[in-house]
């Protein structure tokens, strides 16, 4: 019998790709903004939609955070 104080382990769901259409103008413009808060432009995109949706209060619970800016860690062999 399993311990039941060990809870499954959830595996990492895969980060959904999205093809969005944006007006040239709006896109530069949010570049521009990502960029003086250091992030990419698809980082800016998720930061204000779960903002959004945290302010209408819709932001999923099991909604994981925001992944860490820069380079991921490496990964141990």
């Amino acid at each position: 019998m399993t311990d039941p104080s060990e809870a499954p382990k959830r595996r990492p769901q895969q980060r959904k790709q999205v093809l969005l259409r944006l007006d040239p103008s709006v896109y530069e413009a949010l570049a521009r903004w990502a960029g003086d808060e250091l992030r990419s432009a698809n980082a800016q995109i998720e930061f204000l939609l779960r903002k959004a949706l945290a302010d209408a209060g819709r932001l999923p619970r099991d909604a994981g955070p925001l992944p860490r800016r820069g380079r991921p860690p490496v990964s141990e062999p």
